[in-house]
Protein backbone atom coordinates (compact mmCIF):
# COMPACT_ATOMS: atom_id res chain seq x y z
CA UNK A 1 0.00 0.00 0.00
CA UNK A 2 1.43 3.33 -1.01
CA UNK A 3 2.09 5.59 1.96
CA UNK A 4 1.41 9.30 1.64
CA UNK A 5 4.59 11.17 2.54
CA UNK A 6 4.77 14.65 3.90
CA UNK A 7 8.05 16.19 2.77
CA UNK A 8 9.85 17.88 5.61
CA UNK A 9 13.42 19.01 6.10
CA UNK A 10 14.90 17.25 9.10
CA UNK A 11 18.65 17.30 8.75
CA UNK A 12 21.26 19.98 9.09
CA UNK A 13 23.88 20.72 6.47
CA UNK A 14 21.43 21.87 3.79
CA UNK A 15 22.85 24.85 1.96
CA UNK A 16 20.77 24.96 -1.25
CA UNK A 17 17.16 24.43 -0.26
CA UNK A 18 15.60 24.13 -3.69
CA UNK A 19 18.07 21.44 -4.77
CA UNK A 20 17.80 19.58 -1.49
CA UNK A 21 14.01 19.45 -1.66
CA UNK A 22 14.32 16.92 -4.49
CA UNK A 23 17.17 15.14 -2.71
CA UNK A 24 15.12 14.79 0.45
CA UNK A 25 12.13 13.47 -1.48
CA UNK A 26 14.34 10.73 -2.94
CA UNK A 27 15.78 9.99 0.50
CA UNK A 28 12.33 9.44 2.02
CA UNK A 29 11.24 7.29 -0.94
CA UNK A 30 14.38 5.17 -0.51
CA UNK A 31 13.59 4.82 3.19
CA UNK A 32 10.09 3.57 2.39
CA UNK A 33 11.52 0.83 0.16
CA UNK A 34 13.95 -0.22 2.89
CA UNK A 35 11.16 -0.36 5.48
CA UNK A 36 8.96 -2.53 3.25
CA UNK A 37 11.62 -4.82 1.77
CA UNK A 38 14.19 -5.28 4.52
CA UNK A 39 12.44 -4.61 7.82
CA UNK A 40 9.58 -5.97 9.90
CA UNK A 41 7.08 -3.08 10.02
CA UNK A 42 5.64 -4.37 13.30
CA UNK A 43 9.01 -3.96 15.01
CA UNK A 44 9.85 -0.52 13.70
CA UNK A 45 9.84 2.12 16.46
CA UNK A 46 6.54 3.83 17.19
CA UNK A 47 7.33 7.52 17.26
CA UNK A 48 5.67 9.96 19.62
CA UNK A 49 6.77 12.94 17.56
CA UNK A 50 9.69 15.30 18.04
CA UNK A 51 12.34 12.59 18.33
CA UNK A 52 15.72 13.49 16.89
CA UNK A 53 17.14 11.52 13.94
CA UNK A 54 19.84 10.18 16.25
CA UNK A 55 17.27 8.86 18.73
CA UNK A 56 15.24 7.19 15.97
CA UNK A 57 18.36 5.54 14.55
CA UNK A 58 19.23 4.18 17.99
CA UNK A 59 15.69 2.82 18.41
CA UNK A 60 15.88 1.09 15.01
CA UNK A 61 19.16 -0.59 15.96
CA UNK A 62 17.87 -1.65 19.38
CA UNK A 63 14.51 -2.92 18.15
CA UNK A 64 15.83 -5.59 15.79
CA UNK A 65 13.31 -4.70 13.09
CA UNK A 66 15.94 -4.62 10.35
CA UNK A 67 19.19 -6.35 9.47
CA UNK A 68 22.34 -4.25 9.99
CA UNK A 69 22.02 -1.23 7.71
CA UNK A 70 24.70 0.92 6.17
CA UNK A 71 24.85 4.56 7.18
CA UNK A 72 23.06 5.72 4.05
CA UNK A 73 20.28 3.14 4.35
CA UNK A 74 19.77 3.94 8.01
CA UNK A 75 19.59 7.67 7.26
CA UNK A 76 16.95 7.02 4.60
CA UNK A 77 14.90 4.81 6.92
CA UNK A 78 15.04 7.42 9.68
CA UNK A 79 13.90 10.12 7.25
CA UNK A 80 10.98 7.94 6.15
CA UNK A 81 9.88 7.18 9.71
CA UNK A 82 10.06 10.80 10.83
CA UNK A 83 8.33 12.11 7.71
CA UNK A 84 5.54 9.60 8.18
CA UNK A 85 5.08 10.68 11.79
CA UNK A 86 4.89 14.31 10.73
CA UNK A 87 2.15 13.43 8.27
CA UNK A 88 0.29 11.44 10.94
CA UNK A 89 0.39 14.42 13.27
CA UNK A 90 -1.46 16.63 10.84
CA UNK A 91 -3.96 17.47 13.59
CA UNK A 92 -7.68 18.17 13.47
CA UNK A 93 -7.46 21.92 13.07
CA UNK A 94 -7.87 23.83 9.85
CA UNK A 95 -4.86 23.84 7.58
CA UNK A 96 -3.80 26.39 4.99
CA UNK A 97 -5.23 25.18 1.69
CA UNK A 98 -2.90 26.38 -1.05
CA UNK A 99 -4.16 26.46 -4.66
CA UNK A 100 -1.98 24.33 -6.92
CA UNK A 101 -0.79 27.21 -9.08
CA UNK A 102 -0.17 29.73 -6.29
CA UNK A 103 3.32 31.24 -6.30
CA UNK A 104 5.09 32.97 -3.46
CA UNK A 105 5.14 36.71 -4.32
CA UNK A 106 8.63 37.01 -2.82
CA UNK A 107 10.60 34.11 -4.32
CA UNK A 108 8.27 32.83 -7.06
CA UNK A 109 8.22 29.20 -5.88
CA UNK A 110 5.06 27.08 -6.07
CA UNK A 111 3.79 27.07 -2.49
CA UNK A 112 1.62 23.94 -2.75
CA UNK A 113 4.79 21.82 -2.94
CA UNK A 114 5.60 22.77 0.64
CA UNK A 115 2.38 22.50 2.72
CA UNK A 116 4.28 22.09 6.00
CA UNK A 117 5.79 25.54 5.60
CA UNK A 118 2.85 27.43 4.07
CA UNK A 119 1.87 30.89 5.26
CA UNK A 120 -1.04 33.02 4.12
CA UNK A 121 -1.87 36.71 4.07
CA UNK A 122 -5.13 38.36 2.98
CA UNK A 123 -4.86 42.01 1.96
CA UNK A 124 -7.98 43.93 0.95
CA UNK A 125 -9.67 40.73 -0.22
CA UNK A 126 -6.65 39.33 -2.09
CA UNK A 127 -4.90 36.22 -0.75
CA UNK A 128 -1.15 35.72 -0.94
CA UNK A 129 0.61 32.44 -0.19
CA UNK A 130 4.21 31.99 0.97
CA UNK A 131 6.52 28.98 1.21
CA UNK A 132 7.66 29.99 4.67
CA UNK A 133 7.33 32.58 7.39
CA UNK A 134 10.56 34.24 6.32
CA UNK A 135 9.17 35.23 2.92
CA UNK A 136 5.88 36.33 4.44
CA UNK A 137 7.74 38.61 6.82
CA UNK A 138 9.76 40.09 3.95
CA UNK A 139 6.46 40.83 2.22
CA UNK A 140 5.14 42.37 5.44
CA UNK A 141 8.20 44.38 6.52
CA UNK A 142 9.76 45.72 3.33
CA UNK A 143 7.20 48.21 2.08
CA UNK A 144 9.62 49.63 -0.46
CA UNK A 145 9.90 46.29 -2.25
CA UNK A 146 6.29 45.25 -1.70
CA UNK A 147 4.07 48.35 -1.70
CA UNK A 148 0.50 47.86 -0.47
CA UNK A 149 -1.65 49.31 2.30
CA UNK A 150 -0.65 47.48 5.50
CA UNK A 151 -3.77 48.82 7.21
CA UNK A 152 -5.84 46.61 4.89
CA UNK A 153 -4.28 43.34 6.04
CA UNK A 154 -7.23 41.18 7.02
CA UNK A 155 -5.52 37.96 8.04
CA UNK A 156 -2.07 36.44 8.50
CA UNK A 157 -1.73 32.70 9.10
CA UNK A 158 1.25 30.39 9.55
CA UNK A 159 1.53 26.61 9.82
CA UNK A 160 2.30 25.03 13.19
CA UNK A 161 5.35 22.84 12.62
CA UNK A 162 4.05 19.84 14.57
CA UNK A 163 0.29 19.81 13.94
CA UNK A 164 0.18 21.56 10.54
CA UNK A 165 -2.69 23.63 11.94
CA UNK A 166 -3.19 27.13 10.56
CA UNK A 167 -2.55 29.56 13.42
CA UNK A 168 -2.65 33.37 13.60
CA UNK A 169 0.79 34.72 12.79
CA UNK A 170 0.65 37.30 15.57
CA UNK A 171 -0.08 34.64 18.20
CA UNK A 172 2.62 32.13 17.23
CA UNK A 173 5.98 31.41 18.83
CA UNK A 174 8.89 31.28 16.37
CA UNK A 175 12.15 29.39 16.73
CA UNK A 176 15.05 31.05 14.98
CA UNK A 177 18.45 29.51 14.25
CA UNK A 178 17.54 25.81 14.41
CA UNK A 179 19.26 22.98 12.54
CA UNK A 180 16.19 22.38 10.36
CA UNK A 181 15.79 24.14 7.03
CA UNK A 182 12.71 25.09 5.05
CA UNK A 183 12.26 25.39 1.28
CA UNK A 184 14.21 28.65 1.28
CA UNK A 185 16.88 27.66 3.81
CA UNK A 186 17.02 29.11 7.32
CA UNK A 187 13.53 29.79 8.63
CA UNK A 188 11.39 31.18 11.38
CA UNK A 189 9.66 27.98 12.52
CA UNK A 190 6.19 28.59 14.02
CA UNK A 191 4.44 26.89 16.93
CA UNK A 192 1.11 27.40 18.62
CA UNK A 193 2.54 27.21 22.13
CA UNK A 194 5.80 28.17 23.78
CA UNK A 195 6.12 24.61 25.14
CA UNK A 196 6.07 23.20 21.61
CA UNK A 197 8.74 25.68 20.60
CA UNK A 198 10.94 24.72 23.55
CA UNK A 199 10.45 20.99 22.91
CA UNK A 200 11.48 21.56 19.31
CA UNK A 201 14.62 23.44 20.38
CA UNK A 202 15.56 20.58 22.69
CA UNK A 203 15.67 18.25 19.68
CA UNK A 204 16.76 20.52 16.85
CA UNK A 205 18.53 23.46 18.42
CA UNK A 206 17.83 27.11 17.91
CA UNK A 207 19.14 30.47 19.03
CA UNK A 208 15.96 31.75 20.64
CA UNK A 209 12.17 31.99 20.54
CA UNK A 210 10.63 35.22 19.23
CA UNK A 211 7.12 36.59 18.90
CA UNK A 212 5.67 38.26 15.83
CA UNK A 213 6.29 41.84 16.95
CA UNK A 214 9.93 41.02 17.70
CA UNK A 215 10.73 39.98 14.12
CA UNK A 216 12.74 42.68 12.36
CA UNK A 217 14.04 43.22 8.85
CA UNK A 218 17.59 42.70 10.13
CA UNK A 219 16.58 39.36 11.63
CA UNK A 220 14.81 38.20 8.47
CA UNK A 221 17.66 39.14 6.14
CA UNK A 222 20.15 37.63 8.58
CA UNK A 223 18.51 34.25 7.95
CA UNK A 224 19.73 34.61 4.35
CA UNK A 225 23.21 35.56 5.52
CA UNK A 226 22.70 39.21 4.57
CA UNK A 227 23.90 41.96 6.89
CA UNK A 228 20.98 44.38 6.71
CA UNK A 229 20.90 47.76 8.42
CA UNK A 230 17.51 49.13 9.42
CA UNK A 231 18.75 52.68 9.82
Amino acid sequence: MKILLLIVFLFSGISQAQVNAAQYTRLVAKGEKIALRLCDPEKLPKLKGGESPEAIAAAVRAGGACPPLSGQKLEALVAFLQAGKAAERSGNGKTIEVPKGAKCPVCGMFVSKYPKWAAEMVVDGKTYYFDGVKDMMKFYIFDGDFPYDRSKIEKMLVTDYYTLEAIPAKEAYYVIGSKLYGPMGNELIPFKTEKEARDFMADHGGDRIVRFDQITGKMVMGLDGIDYSEE
